[in-house]
């Protein structure tokens, strides 16, 4: 089908008549007038966009859960919690769940006592907003094998395994949870997602493809649990296994996270000097992260590392050097001066969350005191020479493209100042960290159409775009034309 009268973003603004065939772009002229096709009617065009890091199911799940996000307290939470539970909800499943709390900051501890007051003998399970903490109340410490843990909140690894077990939903309930996120990211100009959940996921991709989930090109990840099984069945990233579905990079986990004051920091966490694990917590060594990584590599599968406080990017930099392969870091939230120019030397993608800067700002100027003119340091790595790739961490971040590229542009949300505005991006460098194509003859059909160019859109108003219609391959995924 011929798009007619279409503009093409930062490219003047011309009309043009562009034809996809078989899922590329065969063609672009000058408008022809009145010829069939569809009538774009002087809309723009650019490239679709990709999220580079998401937990698809929990972004999925998380639509079904209480957001108790707006609480500045572990008092204001229970009591969201247990007014929610007033109302009946979720009187039909075995546990309730919340998502969302961040209590770095807090000015009183969440313990399960303080929970059990407002949750009485219903299992109740609290996610923290970054997912590497949960809080739980007496019933569901019992349910989930902890009864009597001292505190009931439980960080890292042990978070991870209450994640998995409360994730364990039916496929198919899961599935239409999943296809509706799937439909609802294309709205926002979504194309294509790396899916890095922490279970194995080809299986579940390809039942859902072939069930009709089709709004998405996915690249899955793998984890070290399923490193053999993935080389067993010659998985290399990158590998099409499916009409939409390609084989995604090797995760590993080298630290916590800045919410949890697990990352791993080269300095003290204020406060906690001279305890254990002042410096945050490192989750795999040295020497146990080269020859993962190196396995890896041998197989065809391209390492991406979990790195959050300086210390952690350190190590997986220097893991990078010794193993003389590119691959990515996830996060680098925190990157020493002398280690910025490491990424683009070693050829690993620096794969950022601008929206959670705007999240931890607070957090960070108080465990980061002194060293936030290097936290998510975008602008320090493109001028260093580094290639990143944007996306959300959903549902850390919202699944959408323009909240993201807001974050970076802006370095604010709402009526702050900007945070460290000199960390600041342009859009059109936000965009091409969003995308994997161009809008030119032989690429994707994958497009995104707007009535605006969103290289002019003003920075503040960059999370309102509206997208009129998205396009996979030459398909519509989304259409409001």
């Amino acid at each position: 089908m011929l798009l007619r009268n279409v503009r093409v973003s930062g490219t003047g603004g011309e009309l043009v008549d562009i034809l996809p065939v078989n899922g590329m772009i065969a063609a672009i002229a000058p408008a022809a007038g009145r010829v069939p096709g569809l009538d774009l009617e002087g809309r723009w065009v650019s490239p679709g966009l990709w999220d580079n890091h998401v937990h698809f199911s929990q972004y999925a799940l998380m639509q079904q859960r209480l957001d108790v996000s707006s609480a500045t307290s572990a008092r204001e939470t229970a009591e969201l919690v247990g007014d929610s539970l007033s109302t009946g909800r979720g009187a039909d499943l075995e546990q309730f769940v919340g998502y969302g709390f961040r209590d770095g900051l807090w000015h009183d501890e969440p313990t399960a006592a303080l929970l059990d007051e407002t949750t009485g003998d219903r299992p109740v399970v609290l996610l923290s907003g970054d997912i590497h903490t949960v809080w739980l109340n007496s019933a569901a410490l019992a349910l989930h094998g902890h009864a009597g843990h001292t505190t009931g909140v439980l960080r890292e690894d042990p978070a991870f395994e209450i994640t998995r077990r409360i994730g364990a939903v039916d496929d198919e309930l899961l599935d239409r949870w999943v296809d509706a996120a799937a439909r609802t990211a294309a709205s926002r100009g979504v194309v294509g997602v790396v899916d890095l959940e922490m279970r194995w996921n080809l299986e579940s991709w390809t039942r859902r493809m072939a069930a009709g989930t089709d709004s998405l090109r996915v690249e899955f990840g793998i984890y070290t649990a399923d490193l053999d099984r993935a080389i067993g069945l010659g998985l290399r990233t990158g590998d099409r296994v499916g009409p939409q579905l390609t084989v995604g990079p090797y995760k590993v986990l080298t630290d916590g996270s800045l919410n949890t004051r697990t990352a791993y920091c080269f300095d003290e966490y204020p406060g906690r000097e001279g305890e254990h694990l002042s410096r945050g917590m490192l989750t795999v060594s040295p020497e146990e992260l080269l020859p993962l990584m190196r396995r890896a590599v041998e197989a065809g599968i391209v390492p991406t590392v979990h790195a959050i406080g300086d210390h952690a990017n350190a190590l997986a930099l220097d893991a990078f050097a010794e193993l003389g392969s590119g691959g990515r870091i996830e996060h680098a939230q925190l990157v020493r001066e002398r280690d910025l120019p490491r990424f683009a030397e070693l050829g690993v993608v620096a794969s950022v969350q601008p929206d959670h800067a705007l999240d931890d700002r607070d957090i960070a100027e108080h465990h980061w005191a002194g060293r936030t003119g290097r936290a998510f340091p975008l602008r320090s790595l493109l001028d260093a020479g580094a290639t990143i790739a944007l996306g959300s961490d959903a549902p850390v971040s919202p699944l959408d493209p323009w909240n993201t590229i807001a974050a970076a542009v802006t370095r604010t949300r709402g009526d702050r100042e900007p945070w460290h505005p000199e960390q600041r991006i342009t859009v059109a460098e936000a965009l091409a960290a969003s995308t994997r194509s161009t809008v030119a003859v032989g690429q994707p059909a994958d497009l995104t159409v707007m009535d605006v160019d969103p290289l002019d859109v003003a920075p503040e108003r960059l999370r309102d775009v509206v997208v009129a219609a998205t396009l996979l391959g030459g398909r519509f995924t989304h259409n409001a034309l």
